[in-house]
């Protein structure tokens, strides 16, 4: 009888996962990397450069991040972004979900069926696409921020972050939800670096001018956050006639969203002459 194809994780080298797992059943580290951008060739997690091109694998986001020390619930001159975090969630744009934390004294043995997103019977990321686990993800922290819930924001906010290099190419809403959690992992450069990336694509889109004005003040760069927010007042009307799939009210959407990010831009303006 053919034995089933295991791949080790590179973190806590659990043997026991599917050659088609995503992340580990173990400990929800990365299995494989992303794509490489240049060739296309499969990547192994940790890769820095592509095996078969030589060209770099791993994104400038890819270099920031790691365990959070705290969850921030406001930044300096802007309004909280707990509010935009809950504003995420209830303007359409979370999914409902059941992921759960381990239970307590959860066994990390080879037999156990429990995972760090509670036992596989409830959630299986392996099943997904890339995007939909990093949605669910995204949702699952955004979720334990809007209830306060700092620990377990913790707990889940390296594998969200870790969590869209396995997406081949990012979309402007990819970034978006990425940037929210940098900051809130409170690495506000890693944040402002991919809201930017973003904006270098459509420079008017109004959830990555909202979440690059964040970031900056987040690393108290007022003349960068009063840039991103000018910009988004003056392109605010014409924008939301773009009728972008994440303006909208519909399942991912962020409608809600876009006029408390006006408000909050037009407020910072006139606060800071």
């Amino acid at each position: 009888m053919t034995q089933a194809v295991r791949v080790p994780c590179p973190r806590c080298q659990h043997r026991a996962n599917s050659a088609e797992a995503n992340f580990c059943s173990r400990c929800g580290g990365a299995l494989r990397g992303p794509p490489c951008p240049s060739c296309g060739a499969p990547s192994e997690a940790g890769d820095s450069y592509c095996t078969q091109c030589g060209a770099a694998v791993q994104p400038e986001r890819a270099r920031f991040g790691g365990p959070p020390a705290r969850v921030p619930w406001a930044v300096a001159g802007m309004l909280a972004l707990a509010l935009v975090l809950v504003l995420v969630l209830r303007g359409g744009g979370g999914r409902e979900i059941t992921l759960s934390p381990p239970p307590t004294g959860a066994g990390g043995g080879q037999g156990s069926t429990a995972t760090t997103l509670g036992p596989t019977s409830a959630v299986d990321l392996a099943s997904m696409t890339p995007r939909d686990a990093a949605n669910r993800l995204f949702n699952r922290v955004m979720r334990a921020l809007e209830a306060g819930n700092q620990a377990e924001a913790n707990q889940f906010l390296p594998m969200a972050i870790a969590s869209y290099d396995l997406i081949g190419a990012l979309s402007l809403d990819d970034r978006f939800h990425l940037s929210l959690l940098y900051a809130a992992a409170e690495n506000g450069e890693a944040a402002l670096q991919t809201a930017e990336a973003g904006l270098a694509v459509r420079p008017t889109h109004i959830l990555l001018l909202g979440a690059a004005a964040q970031a900056a003040l987040q690393i108290g760069d007022a003349t960068t956050a009063r840039a991103h927010y000018q910009t988004l007042v003056d392109v605010y009307d014409e924008e939301i006639r773009a009728e972008l799939e994440e303006y909208g009210t519909g399942d991912g959407g962020h409608a809600n969203l876009l006029p408390a990010l006006q408000a909050e831009a037009a407020a910072y303006l006139a606060d800071t002459g």
